[in-house]
């Protein structure tokens, strides 16, 4: 299942660093996963779409929650509907894979054409959820056992996947992947970015946002500090409601569109105090 190597530059949208870039190729020659890691809001989801966009593949998503289990990425079997058929129903429920449901990596091992496959904050879920992926990420193929079908990838998909650090992943499941670490843009990065997402907006305004975004980021005892698609935000409601200027004050506008918890705010304060909390 040797892939033809289409090499990954970003997009238009999506702007990254050489570095992210040579992951990216890494894991596509090596035909290995793509593991991710960064702060939120760092772009680690937008970059499959990223990918998917550049190589022209659809994109499969699968995210994960704590509840997640390993068995639901690759399918489902409706027993509560085969159920519900058999008393009510005119189907022919003897066929079990009428109810058969491809999960998110099924979808992706079945699609006739190469596909990229993100599996989103895979440390949401149990510490055992990484381990149980490994046998059928390696061999690309996985068995219905109720109806005795396996499915075989046609074409291997090219899995990302994504972490937020919460918890720590198995050695085996690192050993099959390609790493990278997002780090968090510089401010030169960071006024493309925004450009990207602002277009027309004036350049003051940007340079005095990004100055202002990066000493908040600076404060010390944040416990959650602004991320990337938090400052494209804060940029957008600041270009909106004409605010033409922005220093780090106590009267800085929108600042609960930087900051989201009460800790933080508090902080913010303290620090603009002088170490000393505002009392009303």
């Amino acid at each position: 299942m040797t892939q033809d190597f289409s090499r990954f530059n970003g997009t238009d949208s999506y702007l990254t660093s050489d570095a992210l870039k040579a992951s990216v190729n890494c894991a596509l020659l090596l035909e290995r996963p793509l593991l991710v890691r960064g702060e939120p809001g760092t772009g680690k989801t937008l970059l499959a779409e990223a990918v998917s966009e550049a190589l022209g593949m659809e994109l499969v998503r699968w995210h994960v929650k704590s509840t997640t289990r390993a068995q639901d990425g690759l399918y489902v079997y409706d027993t509560v509907q085969r159920l519900y058929d058999s008393r009510f129903g005119d189907k022919d429920v003897n066929d079990i894979s009428h109810y058969i449901k491809l999960g998110p990596m099924g979808r992706a091992f079945d699609s006739p054409k190469r596909v990229v496959l993100l599996i989103d904050e895979i440390d949401k879920a149990d510490i055992e959820f990484p381990n149980d992926l490994l046998h059928e990420l390696d061999r690309m193929r996985f068995y219905i056992n109720e109806t005795g079908r396996e499915v075989i990838a046609q074409e291997r998909p090219f899995v990302i996947i994504t972490s937020n650090a919460e918890k720590e992943l198995p050695d085996a499941f690192l050993r099959r992947c390609v790493f990278h670490f997002i780090d968090f843009p510089e401010k030169s990065l960071m006024k493309d970015i925004v450009r990207v997402h602002h277009p027309n907006i004036e350049e003051s305004l940007v340079d005095q946002a990004i100055e202002t975004f990066f000493e908040i980021r600076s404060m010390n005892r944040l416990r959650k500090r602004p991320s990337t698609s938090e400052l494209v935000d804060w940029i957008a409601v600041l270009k909106r409601t004409g605010v033409k200027d922005v220093r780090l004050d106590q009267n800085l506008p929108f600042l609960g569109a930087l900051l989201k918890k009460e800790q933080d705010l508090v902080a913010f304060a303290d620090q603009l105090a002088g170490g000393r909390r505002w009392r009303s």
